[in-house]
């Protein structure tokens, strides 16, 4: 007889305070953009972070790292006004 088992997996990840998690970018279409992203919660404040795979002139690798408040994303307004869009250039 065989046994079968559900597994509960969570549809969200857990935050903890002072951790988070970073994952590839599958949506990177240009070299600017970041190879990594992810959010990170400190001292219970959410951040979107990302990430660039780089290497120093000695050859070794490393991340550059961004950090933005989830917040100012948020805030942002949504508008369809051309010049709106041509501001954030």
């Amino acid at each position: 007889m065989e046994r079968y088992f559900k597994l509960k997996i969570k549809s969200k990840m857990e935050k903890r305070d002072n951790s988070g998690a970073l994952f590839t970018n599958d949506k990177k279409t240009k070299e600017t953009h970041p190879d990594m992203n992810g959010k990170i919660t400190i001292l219970g404040r959410e951040f979107y972070i990302s990430a660039w795979k780089k290497q120093s002139n000695n050859g070794k690798n490393y991340l550059s790292l961004s950090i933005k408040p989830a917040e100012e994303q948020q805030a942002k307004p949504q508008s369809n006004d051309i010049s709106d869009f041509l501001n954030d250039f």
